[in-house]
């Protein structure tokens, strides 16, 4: 028997509409958990360095990890793994809700696609009943419509739906895959399943999972629920509101915007608006937020409220959660937060990621007043109106978006993002591209002095998102010491005690700030734990937000391996799963230096830090790779590589000229 884990996949060849149930080897789960890490291993194994995103031998896989299904709490997330068309590197957006779950119950731990259909699809899981259903009247529909109407289509109120929008069905680059209450949004997931000609995904199962050790998982879980509710009744003091709880950021929860709207950057990530919320503001926007919000909603298996279901005058309804209630007033410079629910409700049906897409229009707007683009550019056709003057902001971001999701005239160039709009545009349009990190749109936020942790964790990460690798440790230094020691009298999360005494260290201003201290050593620990526990997560299916994501979390390196001891039946401890996942990182790092990802490629937005020292950069990043076991151009060597059994790997980056002299 196969415990916590189905020990099946679902093989669907897309081309010759084959379906098979396949049992997987359980040695996989010894050495990769699950989720991400058997995820990487399948794409190492079978698509070759030379396979573009595009390429029927691409595969999409959607993987439920490892613990999802349990009784674990929060743990819920869907790996969707592909090859990125917007990098060519491994993609691998996490989603929420409760379509892993159900993936899990119907008897799968992953669903593996290949080849691409020759008519639109979608695919209808039901237990043991797998069929690929005709999609052709779904075509063009929204990505939140049709999930009801697959829904209505099958009698079976209770599927959970995956699909896309018309975004995805054109292959926009930033095409996000959609589900009730999550969405899969980076590096173009959407737009590889369009291109396979899968318009949705709708599961439900009705099966068991098993756990080795019931009695023992309940005893450790019961620990993590009191955690749970002793953190949401006593927020983290002297941080700001966004960090002091636990789930993902709660934007929906929280009104007061202050930080977010005079420190993220305004239009193409440019802008920063000091004294935006002024008392006005701080009436008018907390007043339309609370009557846009019908309810808060969890995912699976969650206590938390991270997401909320928006029911705003006339738009239809939709969810939303985190920073996306304010990127596209941010990008459109709008001082109403009406036109962020009404806008971002159509973007939703289009299937399309809230954070690049409003970057990608804004520089539009920005290349139309350099004069690179322009009046023919944003002329209408028999297809559709002309775009409305400058000065219509609102009217030009909705024109725009139009033209973005269905590749409209200039919309077919921005729709593979920032990067590559600049280079087919030329006639300088390049140098607008400027927050971008792997041909990837970042954050939009820019600051003053490098900061050595986040200058890590933005330039080496696979996941190229600073939302989806910063975590447990503090993103500013305390000013006190007294603050400082009230934070670290309470920490049990941490790997080793000595961090407390870096944070203690720790000081705004001197000798012991940024950027030189945490000093480069301290910085690749902490970088390191940071990355550890972000791939246990994407192993196992903790929300990131319960675990790797927030400051003194409820799930953590001490007691995630007694969760997957009990749940599996593996002798698992600290070091055991430690090594796993340092197996998994590191597979995956080859797997992206064989698709020519070089050191040269990890570096981040020239303009995100005012002050920079590029002599600096370049000591914290050899100080990181040298801890990490990797040679000085990033590359793990034999040594690292045999130490975690992974001499196969060594062996094929020296055939092919990567890793030299070992």
């Amino acid at each position: 028997m196969r415990y916590a884990e189905t020990g099946y996949d679902l093989e669907i060849d897309l081309s010759t509409g084959n379906i098979e149930r396949v049992e997987r080897d359980p040695s996989l789960t010894e050495t990769l958990l699950g989720g991400l890490g058997i995820c990487v291993k399948t794409m190492w194994d079978r698509v070759p360095p030379e396979t573009k995103a595009f390429d029927p031998e691409n595969l999409l896989i959607f993987s439920a990890p490892l613990l999802v299904g349990t009784p674990a709490m929060s743990c819920n997330r869907t790996a969707v793994v592909t090859l990125s068309p917007q990098t060519n590197l491994l993609a691998y957006p996490m989603m929420g809700g409760f379509w892993a779950a159900e993936l899990k119950y119907a008897g799968y731990d992953r669903v593996i696609f290949r080849g691409k259909s020759p008519r639109l699809v979608y695919i209808w899981i039901h237990n043991d009943k797998v069929e690929i259903r005709d999609a052709e009247h779904l075509r063009g529909k929204g990505a939140v419509e049709v999930r009801e109407l697959i829904r209505e289509e099958l009698k079976e109120p209770n599927a959970a739906v995956c699909a896309i929008g018309a975004a995805g069905e054109h292959r926009n680059f930033l095409a996000s895959i959609e589900q009730g209450r999550s969405s899969s949004s980076r590096l173009g997931g959407g737009a590889v399943m369009g291109d396979k000609n899968i318009k949705a995904i709708a599961v439900r199962g009705t099966k068991d999972i098993n756990l080795a050790d019931g009695a023992k998982f309940w005893a450790h879980m019961k620990d993590v629920i009191d955690y749970i509710n002793y953190r949401n009744a006593n927020p983290i003091p002297d941080v700001m509101t966004i960090l002091s709880g636990i789930g993902s950021p709660q934007e929906m929860v929280h009104t007061d915007e202050k930080w977010h709207t005079e420190n993220f950057m305004w239009g193409n990530a440019r802008t920063r608006r000091r004294g935006f919320w002024d008392e006005k503001i701080s009436v008018e926007w907390p007043k339309t937020q609370l009557s846009a919000i019908k309810r808060l909603i969890s995912c699976f298996n969650c206590p938390q409220h991270c997401g909320a279901l928006i029911s705003f005058r006339d738009v239809p309804r939709f969810k939303q959660k985190c920073f996306t209630k304010m990127t596209y007033c941010m990008g459109a410079y709008v001082d109403d937060l009406a036109f962020n629910f009404s806008i971002s409700q159509k973007a939703t049906e289009y299937g399309l990621d809230g954070f690049g897409t409003p970057q990608c229009l804004a520089m539009a707007v920005e290349l139309r007043e350099a004069g690179i683009l322009t009046e023919e550019d944003f002329a209408g056709t028999d297809e559709y109106p002309p775009c409305p003057p400058a000065e219509d902001k609102e009217g030009t971001f909705y024109w725009l978006l139009d033209r973005f999701a269905l590749r409209q005239g200039i919309g077919d160039i921005m729709a593979d993002g920032t990067y590559w709009m600049g280079k087919r545009i030329g006639k300088g349009a390049e140098v607008y591209a400027h927050n971008t990190i792997k041909k990837h749109e970042q954050l939009p936020l820019k600051l003053g002095t490098i900061d050595p942790i986040y200058y890590l964790m933005y330039t080496t990460n696979e996941k190229i998102s600073i939302t989806q690798i910063e975590g447990n440790w503090p993103q500013a230094a305390f000013p006190t010491m007294e603050q400082r020691e009230r934070f670290i009298k309470d920490w049990p999360q941490l790997p080793d005690d000595h961090f407390k005494q870096y944070l203690l260290d720790w000081e705004p201003r001197g000798e012991n700030s940024i950027p030189y201290y945490p000093k480069p050593h301290m910085c690749s620990e902490i970088v390191d734990w940071m990355e550890m526990l972000h791939n246990i997560d994407d192993a196992t299916g903790f929300c990131c937000g319960m675990s790797s994501f927030c400051l003194k979390p409820p799930y953590h390196i001490h007691n995630i391996p007694k969760l997957v001891s009990a749940a599996t039946g593996m002798d698992l401890d600290e070091a055991g799963i430690k090594k796993i996942v340092n197996r998994s990182r590191n597979l995956h790092r080859a797997f992206n230096l064989m698709r020519g990802m070089t050191r040269a490629d990890e570096v981040p937005p020239e303009d995100h830090w005012k002050r920079r020292d590029h002599e600096y950069e370049e000591k914290l990043l050899d100080t990181y790779y040298l801890y990490k076991g990797w040679n000085l151009d990033g590359v793990p060597t034999r040594e690292r590589l045999e130490e975690l059994d992974l001499g196969y790997v060594a062996d094929e980056l020296e055939k092919r000229g990567i890793l030299k002299n070992g």
